[in-house]
């Protein structure tokens, strides 16, 4: 990773803390969405199949942006995240991709 990368990266998450501050409760609240189901252990959905709910802390920023506007787009294919991931912002987007690529958690 190249320098201007990492500032960028560092520019990012300290804006993502600063909308959080500014709104936690809404946070917290898309937050807890991701936790009904991913902060479940070995989590397993059964609709529209099985799927294992796969783990988001440690997870790279950009894989989860990428993961998110695609389920956003319907680029990848999920109901349950089509749903969630419908009615997010880049913004909250990008807040919890920094949150969760910094936390172990869940």
């Amino acid at each position: 990773m190249n320098l201007p990368r990492i500032l960028c990266i560092l520019v990012l998450l300290g804006a993502v803390s600063a909308q959080a501050e500014d709104a936690p409760a809404s946070f917290r609240q898309k937050k807890a969405m991701c936790e009904g189901c991913h902060g479940l252990p070995d989590y397993r959905t059964a609709y529209p199949e099985v799927y294992q709910v796969p783990k988001l802390g440690a997870q790279n920023a950009a894989y989860l942006v990428k993961a998110l506007q695609d389920y956003r787009s319907g680029a990848r294919k999920h109901p349950s995240m089509l749903g969630i991931a419908g009615d997010l912002t880049d913004q909250e987007i990008s807040a919890l991709a920094a949150y969760y690529a910094g936390s172990e958690a869940k």
